[in-house]
């Protein structure tokens, strides 16, 4: 039996071990944290293709994969709607499409507390040394550990995250916390709010413990604003003691005089709705938007899967997708006797779509670089960023699950 090593413990792992395992391989995930990862992430959309890399994964889909909703609205200055859309869908947590893939997944196939220092590959297979000083031997190895992949940067190490001249706020909100109002406006609904030069965007998630009771769940929000590199973001990725952050600042160690001078923007831009969602954040974090393209995804023996591969920028909505995309095609490919040529029918397979998803995300954000101007179209503008593809590659469960849902009477209602 083939062993495969894979770095990560994220969703990107997740999705490569669970497939891997499916396809006959002894996995092992490498994660360097030691708890389980649950608590980590924020919101994402759910879309059919999504649904697709869950199921080949063999997790469980069902119902509770997120909170439905009837569609979208961008609102004005003063609070009133500037636009609606009709597009249903589900939104979820990180949080929740990890347990999901992390329930599929044998336990004791995963080495948590571990974190991989380099590795070696020859003919006959790669090995992973850890920081422990254990090393462990396999036929390939997948790095699916992040945008600052150990694996990758040993590959290529000059491909790091280029700063595409803006940053996302981002946070969560109790539903219980949302005045009647606010919660009326936005909470069942995909919201928007857009003025010149930025945005902010949120939507329903499940809360605390995938918890989807009424009044228990919670609203991601995301607000992207230009922030320069030098000094501005250099400066705020340096907390109180002086330590810079330059792969991105924990949100505690984010300094008070941000924070207190983003929500005062708020309540100064933003419609009144939006306003009270920034204010009830109780943990505001933020993280420095870019892209990352790898030259290849696969070396020999060794294959790049997800963020370590491409990090596209949000506006696209398929970061968990594309992940899953890659495991798919990485299991699809893999010929336990032709590990080389399995990697690079994987890259040949893999490495024009995400490009692709890198361009579009690209094209999305560039407004917010200051490359284009707005679109005027508030409906078009929702359409665009992060819309819904809608396909039947779920085997139709995307639909019947919305059907299930009952959306009819969530458009606009508290």
């Amino acid at each position: 039996m083939p062993r495969a090593i894979v770095v990560g413990g994220s969703l990107g792992g997740l999705f490569a071990g669970n497939m891997l395992l499916r396809a006959g391989c002894d996995v092992t995930i490498i994660e360097r944290s030691i708890g389980e990862l649950e608590g980590r992430g924020a919101g994402l959309g759910v879309h059919p293709s999504m649904l697709e890399g869950l199921l080949a994964a063999g997790a469980r889909v069902d119902g509770a994969v997120g909170v439905a909703v009837a569609g979208r609205v961008a609102l004005a200055r003063d609070g009133s709607v500037a636009a609606e859309l009709a597009m249903p869908q589900f939104c979820t947590s990180w949080a929740r499409l990890y347990n999901m893939l992390n329930d599929a997944f044998p336990e004791e196939r995963v080495r948590r507390g571990v974190e991989l220092v380099e590795f070696e590959q020859d003919d006959d297979g790669v090995t992973a040394r850890f920081a422990d000083g254990e090393t462990l031997r396999g036929d390939l190895l997948v790095g699916a550990d992040g945008i600052r992949s150990t694996v990758r940067r040993q590959l290529y190490p000059d491909v790091e995250l280029i700063y595409a001249g803006y940053i996302a706020w981002r946070g969560m909100v109790e539903e219980r916390a949302l005045s009647a109002s606010t919660h009326a406006a936005l909470f069942n609904r995909f919201g928007w709010g857009l003025i010149s030069g930025e945005h902010i965007v949120g939507y329903p998630v499940p809360g605390i413990g995938d918890d989807l009771t009424l009044g228990r769940r919670r609203y991601n929000i995301v607000w992207y604003r230009p922030v320069a590199a030098e000094p501005d973001l250099r400066d705020m990725l340096t907390d109180s003691s002086g330590r810079h952050h330059p792969d991105g600042i924990p949100p505690q160690s984010i300094r008070p005089e941000f924070i207190a001078t983003m929500r005062r923007d708020a309540e100064a831009l933003l419609a009144p709705q939006w306003g009270e969602m920034v204010m009830s954040c109780e943990q505001p974090l933020f993280q420095p938007i870019g892209d990352l393209v790898s030259p290849q995804m696969a070396v020999g023996r060794v294959a790049l899967l997800g963020d370590a591969a491409f990090v596209a920028r949000p506006h696209a909505a398929r970061g968990a997708i594309k992940a899953g995309h890659d495991a798919i095609a990485l299991a699809a490919t893999f010929s336990p006797g032709r590990v080389t040529e399995s990697l690079r029918r994987y890259d040949e397979l893999r490495r024009a779509p995400n490009l692709a998803i890198v361009a579009e995300s690209r094209r999305l954000g560039a407004y917010l670089e200051g490359k284009t101007s707005r679109l005027a179209d508030p409906s078009a503008f929702m359409r665009e960023n992060g819309g819904v593809e809608l396909s039947d590659v779920d085997g139709g469960l995307f639909f019947r699950l919305l059907a299930d849902a009952d959306i009819s009477g969530l458009q606009g209602s508290g």
